[in-house]
């Protein structure tokens, strides 16, 4: 279980870094839409591990992987930005969220289910 301090953190990381996700991350986007789904920071505040959804787009990987490319400067541009509330930034994970595929792929697989259930009737 998280502490509370560890909390807070990564809420503060979740709300700046959505911040730059609208403003200045967009050329590491590579012109996908992209939404930070959840921060998640070890005890010791020393790793921030960022889950990223990617929505509508086949190309999600390379995504992930240029966000990686370029951590450095993400958290250099976290760290102009939060300096007053965190002594150090810590070092920055990105992984792929894959929940809103798995639960349009649900949805799918269910509305085929019920178009085949209304045609037998």
């Amino acid at each position: 279980m998280d502490s509370r301090r560890q909390l807070r953190v990564a809420n503060l990381l979740q709300e700046e870094f959505g911040k730059l996700l609208i403003n200045e991350l967009k050329p590491y986007l590579l012109g996908n839409f992209c939404t930070l789904t959840s921060v998640r920071v070890t005890s010791d505040l020393a790793l921030a591990r960022f889950n990223i959804s990617i929505f509508k787009s086949e190309a999600k990987e390379p995504v992930i992987k240029n966000l990686k490319l370029h951590k450095n400067e993400i958290r250099k541009l976290l760290g102009n930005t939060m300096r007053h509330d965190l002594r150090k930034i810590p070092e920055l994970e990105f992984y792929l969220d894959e929940t809103l595929d798995y639960v349009e792929n649900i949805n799918n697989l269910l509305k085929d289910l019920n178009i085949k259930k209304e045609n037998e009737e």
